[in-house]
């Protein structure tokens, strides 16, 4: 069952600054000695979070990644994406491994991290979303099963202004549907980086797309299939919570859900097939 109500870790992490200039100094010491405590120099795992202009976001991401349960060895990897705000400024007082890309876009970000990790296995995080402490645990126990080369997993929306929990829920109710009838034939689609899984061998081979463009995800996802399946990660336990930001872009929650059922009643028919071989690399959204 999806959560009706926002869970309590999620009101613990989800930190209230709107600026960077308001983070007092404390908050960046305590959060370094868990860091330093959490960690691992050689980590099997490498969770890796592009950032572009998430002064506040990132902090928010990362204290909520300190709080893992997980007893596996990891590190965490930001590449700060050329921002143009405080984003490397808060990175250079948080205690997490860091690089820089000026190729704008989620792929080259990617693509720089995952050849600088040092895990065998790669977590995908992204810096406006905040991670309960079972993340990684269910995330792995997919990941780590015969044969599997991806997983993915589902995520929920806090509430804001404008968007009610109830209304976020029944989003969320009717995404995880459609995610279902995908997963048959183009799993790949449902493979976001908000909460995404994958070999680091596999990821290498297949490469991210290397210029600023949307579903550098699912092309990497769809180009390891040839390496492995792609399994979903089904647990709520894994489930990141973010803003409903995305939403923005289509004016009203309403509008929002329309345009999201009108798209996917237009292309349902074709989610019953597989997609053909083609150049994800130069091929349209």
């Amino acid at each position: 069952m999806i959560n009706y109500t926002v869970p309590s870790w999620v009101k613990q992490v989800n930190l209230p600054f709107k600026s960077y200039e308001e983070i007092p100094a404390l908050i960046f010491e305590e959060l370094n000695i868990v860091l330093d405590k959490i960690q691992n120099a050689a980590p099997l795992i490498t969770i890796i979070i592009a950032a572009y202009n998430e002064e506040v976001n990132i902090l928010r991401c990362i204290t909520s990644l300190s709080k893992t349960k997980c007893k596996l060895p990891f590190e965490i990897l930001v590449v700060n994406n050329n921002s143009a705000d405080h984003t490397q400024d808060a990175l250079n007082r948080i205690h997490v491994r860091q690089l820089f890309q000026p190729i704008q876009g989620c792929g080259p970000a990617r693509q720089l991290a995952q050849e600088n990790a040092k895990g065998k296995y790669i977590l995908l995080a992204d810096s406006d979303c905040l991670y309960p402490p079972e993340w990684m645990d269910e995330m792995m126990k997919v990941l780590q099963q015969t044969g599997v080369a991806c997983v993915y997993g589902r995520y929920s929306f806090i509430p804001e202004p404008g968007y009610d929990r109830w209304q976020l829920y029944t989003l969320e109710k009717m995404k995880d549907a459609i995610a279902a009838v995908r997963h048959f034939k183009r799993p790949y689609l449902n493979a976001f980086g908000i909460s995404m899984g994958y070999v680091k061998a596999y990821g290498l081979k297949a490469g991210y797309i290397m210029h600023n463009t949307r579903g550098d995800d699912g092309r990497l996802a769809f180009d390891m299939m040839k390496y492995g399946s792609i399994k979903q990660v089904k647990s709520n336990k894994a489930r990141p919570w973010t803003s409903p930001r995305t939403l923005d872009r289509d004016g009203s929650f309403y509008k929002a859900i329309t345009n999201r059922i009108t798209r996917e009643a237009g292309r349902f028919f074709t989610l019953l097939k597989g997609e053909k071989p083609h150049d994800t690399k130069k091929s349209n959204n």
